[in-house]
């Protein structure tokens, strides 16, 4: 049996003529078989195209095919004989002019195709190898899994996303993702033995579960990027060295995800820090994908849930539409307006899909304003809102409704970049109501009756907007807002403290509590006196002072209700090892 070898270029007109001939000589003769290998012209003879290590990224393949088997050839096309009983390399036969003699002194056969239609069948030649690469690219990107990534992979949040993702409900069963765990050097020991446990899930969606230690390599291909709080021993001394210190990070992930991440890329920053800000911070340094970065709310709006239905006897995943507004990891807005409780057990029952406004079944109104607060406020200041388990699902949900949508009517609490909706100031990240559908989310601005004050507003707009200024250096010092009654109660309480001239005190170290007559007193004294009388009110979105909370009793409310506005006074905790 004798096998042909054809190689040429797809638009070459004279392997559209080899080709013919060697058509007609399979078909008519049985021990007369031809393979045919075509190439683009960019690729038969290319110039030698490198990289920024120097290495060599597109070969010429005629030039490569003749050095693998010491032949000389320079045309297109080339023929080589394969010998397919004594193995080894093929035997060449030469080009269009030697495979027709061989063809005329053997087999008698020739061809008297024109030019015009050898030029003709090269064109068509040309199109139907593209429209193969193109099938063969469209096969590739059905097969190819789904690239995730993880940053500060070695966060206990990391541990509990993964088997999550790789239970199928997140992404579907019939889509394979492959992990990539991110972070330091440090952390390689961890990351791998968390590379065993992930294999030994057996995972059916699970292609590949991998670590990446190299920062230059980070994002490759991403096409889902999951940011968790990055793990720092690094002490920072003020609120103010805590935000600028966001920056670099956020810097170097925007660069990187431009850069080797593709182009529709879908990133999601959770954890318990700063979520706003790293997340507008990423959208300033990755422009070109700022639409597809988003804040995870979805960690507050469970854990109120979780109170109420506790308050109601019921289960959490019965009360829907609470909204969460703000500052996701600080001053945040619990609003229970449009909040309702389905399969409710009570004298009133109905079908699955009938429920009760939430606000109507709590007739203790101030265990809605004193205690639901108190409770909240308990939860963030242990730092039991942003643990493991919760932060995982939260994460692991919003992905599940980004890709498949939310259930229909329910109102989605989402981190997004203000556009002005709702009043909002444009250009910080503020947590809204949202809905998910189309692999998008939209604004529910035609929600009625969710008005919200204008001093509510400004307290929450107003951290928001100082992080991001200091964080970019446009502003020295963080002023946490204060309401004309908190300034003049805090004025009020320093005068009590330094105006009384009548007295003078001995505290019991022996240092006198010094008077405008006799000088001032120690910066730690102050300090101990301001906090003990109250002096600074805790609207602050991010610091927790440990000390008992000092808003005046008719500002401790998180909770927008029907019968009043009252404004959140939630204080976050966000130093890593805080010095006094």
């Amino acid at each position: 049996m004798a096998k042909f070898v054809i190689a040429g270029r797809a638009d070459c007109p004279y392997y559209a003529k080899t080709e013919l001939v060697a058509d007609y000589l399979q078909k008519n003769l049985p021990d007369f078989r031809i393979h045919k290998i075509t190439q683009r012209p960019e690729v038969w003879e290319a110039d030698l195209i490198y990289d920024f290590a120097w290495n060599i990224i597109q070969q010429d393949w005629l030039k490569d095919v003749c050095e693998k088997n010491k032949w000389s050839h320079k045309n297109s096309p080339i023929i080589w004989r394969e010998l397919l009983d004594r193995g080894g390399k093929g035997l060449l036969l030469g080009g269009y002019n030697e495979f027709l003699e061989h063809a005329q002194l053997y087999y008698d056969v020739t061809s008297s195709m024109t030019t015009e239609l050898m030029m003709v069948i090269a064109q068509e030649n040309l199109e139907a190898h593209i429209e193969e690469e193109q099938e063969e690219e469209a096969l590739k990107t059905c097969i190819n899994p789904l690239q995730v990534w993880i940053t500060s992979a070695s966060a206990p949040a990391c541990y509990n996303l993964i088997p999550i993702l790789t239970s199928g409900e997140v992404f579907g069963m019939h889509t394979e993702i492959s992990i990539t765990l991110f972070d330091n050097k440090q952390a390689e020991e961890y990351l791998k033995s968390l590379v065993v446990e992930t294999q030994d899930l057996a995972s059916p969606v699970l292609r590949s579960v991998s670590i990446c230690t190299k920062v230059e390599e980070a994002f490759r291909q991403a096409h889902v990027i999951v940011v968790l709080d990055d793990s720092t021993d690094k002490e920072v001394f003020t609120l103010e060295d805590c935000l600028r210190s966001r920056v670099p990070l956020c810097r170097l992930y925007g660069y990187l995800i431009e850069k080797n991440a593709h182009e529709s890329v879908r990133v999601i920053v959770g954890g318990r820090t700063f979520v706003n800000l790293k997340t507008v911070l990423l959208m300033r340094y990755a422009p070109r994908i700022a639409h597809n970065i988003i804040a995870v709310a979805l960690g507050v709006e469970g854990e109120a849930k979780a109170v109420l239905a506790r308050k109601l006897k019921t289960a959490p995943s019965y009360i829907k539409d609470v909204i969460i507004w703000g500052n996701i990891s600080g001053n945040n807005y619990v609003d229970l307006r449009k909040t309702r409780v389905y399969r409710y057990e009570s004298a009133i029952w109905g079908p699955l899909h009938y429920s009760r406004p939430v606000l109507n079944l709590i007739f203790d109104s101030e265990w809605v304003k004193r205690e639901f607060v108190a409770i909240l406020k308990n939860l963030t200041t242990t730092g039991r809102q942003f643990g493991g388990i919760l932060a995982a699902h939260s994460i692991a949900t919003t992905l599940k409704y980004w890709y498949h949508g939310s259930p229909p009517g329910e109102i989605i609490s989402l981190g997004i970049l203000s556009e002005g909706q709702f009043g909002i100031p444009k250009g910080i990240v503020f947590s809204m109501p949202v809905k998910f559908e189309n692999g998008t989310w939209v604004v529910l601005t035609d929600l009625k009756d969710i008005e919200i004050s204008e001093q509510i507003m400004t307290r929450m707009t107003s951290d928001l907007i100082q992080e991001k200024l200091v964080a970019l250096g446009d502003k020295i010092h963080f002023q946490p807002y204060q309401s004309e009654t908190e300034l003049r109660k805090k004025d009020k309480r320093i005068s009590l403290l330094i105006t009384d001239d009548s007295q003078e005190e001995q505290v019991s170290d022996g240092n006198r509590l010094i008077t405008p007559r006799n000088g001032a007193i120690s910066r730690t004294q102050c300090w101990s006196l301001l906090l003990a009388n109250g002096a600074f009110s805790s609207g602050c979105s991010h610091i927790s002072l440990g000390h008992k909370d000092l808003v005046p009793d008719e500002e401790k409310n998180l909770v927008m209700s029907d019968a009043a506005d009252f404004p959140n006074q939630i204080p976050q905790t966000t130093f890593e090892k805080p010095q006094s």
